[in-house]
């Protein structure tokens, strides 16, 4: 399926990569990636064609941020509350995963990008878990863009997990309680080492973080867009950053 249709909506904002501070890019930048089937309904085609284009955007993205010299993109795939969507759509979305995977693949390692993935994978069928680790393995060596790729992922489960994981530790004696700390804890999250968010970009018009990187986001700066995720483009990447930069970040001190 080919987004061939349908020109991707602007919102009128002409941005040029002159206009940004090239001392001032985001390190970690993390996407939910939403709007996918609102975007389709108002061409009056299926949720599912919404999706493909979302794929088609995050291939762009994924380039347009390497360019513009974020170093670690995480971008919102697939929630541990996705599996309440209709049967047909879960199946719809593991398959386009794996496709985006096979056809991106080589691309992704000519562009020298390093692909993780973060959630519970254990709980996706045994073909796309495959898929995963070799893709993982494939470009474990590539010293570029990080690209995070959350599937099956909750916030509240990542913390969790790591809990249990340094709980075990512990009764090991591995580690002694009184090791533990914020450094430690966050060495046994899914995105250990990179794991402060500076920058969430969320369109589709939703305000929210929806159970993503709760730890990682503590003093993340947010930016909305009404745009859905299959407009998104390079110039909507910019705008965000440019609103990053024009932040005053202080972390909970003063300047």
């Amino acid at each position: 399926m080919k987004n061939l249709f349908f020109k991707k909506e602007s919102n009128n904002t002409h941005i040029s990569e002159d206009m940004l501070d090239r001392n001032n890019i985001p390190h970690h930048i993390a996407i939910i990636m939403d709007g996918n089937g609102r975007w389709a309904k108002r061409r009056g085609m299926p949720r599912s064609y919404g999706h493909h284009a979302g794929a088609d955007t995050l291939k762009q993205i994924v380039r347009d941020a390497s360019d513009l010299g974020v170093k670690v993109l995480t971008v919102y795939a697939f929630s541990t509350e996705n599996w309440k969507r209709p049967e047909d759509e879960v199946s719809y979305l593991m398959n386009l995963i794996e496709e985006y995977l096979r056809k991106n693949l080589r691309s992704l390692e000519e562009n020298n990008v390093s692909l993780h993935f973060i959630g519970d994978i254990g709980r996706l069928n045994s073909k796309l878990q495959q898929i995963i680790r070799e893709a993982e393995k494939d470009t474990v060596n590539n010293t570029g863009l990080v690209l995070n790729l959350a599937i099956n992922y909750g916030g509240r489960l990542e913390i969790t997990e790591a809990m249990q994981h340094i709980a075990s530790d512990v009764l090991d004696h591995t580690i002694t309680i009184d090791e533990i700390n914020e450094s430690l804890v966050e060495k046994y999250l899914y995105t250990a080492p990179h794991n402060d968010v500076d920058l969430l970009i969320r369109p589709g018009a939703d305000k929210r973080i929806s159970n993503f990187l709760l730890w990682q986001m503590a003093y993340a700066e947010f930016w909305f867009t009404e745009l859905c995720w299959p407009d998104f483009t390079k110039e909507t990447l910019m705008e965000a950053i440019l609103s990053f930069q024009s932040r005053d970040r202080r972390f909970g001190g003063l300047k």
